[in-house]
């Protein structure tokens, strides 16, 4: 096993496609093991150089409700009235 850091993108795609013939590897084998070294690097350059931030729960509300083709009308149901929805909807909540 020749495990070295991840430095750059092709780096990451090299040990993408090392990661692709070893997927399949039986638990306890060196392929196993070199497997679980290499997710464990990705992780780290991944979260290092393309972090993934947590979404605004409202942004979130408004792009399922343009998914579902909802309106703030729909919310009420589930809200409150139609104020209430408003001050949700422009994150007003005390």
């Amino acid at each position: 096993m020749n495990i070295k850091p991840i430095r750059n993108d092709e780096d990451l795609a090299l040990t993408f496609k090392r990661l692709e013939a070893i997927f399949q590897a039986d638990e306890g084998t060196p392929e196993a093991d070199e497997m679980d070294v290499l997710v464990a690097l990705v992780e780290a350059y991944e979260n290092k150089y393309y972090p993934i931030n947590s979404a605004d729960p409202i942004d979130a509300i408004k792009f399922r409700m343009e998914q579902q083709g909802l309106t703030p009308q729909d919310l009420e149901a589930y809200i409150g009235s139609s104020g209430r929805v408003s001050e949700v909807l422009n994150s007003r909540l005390g």
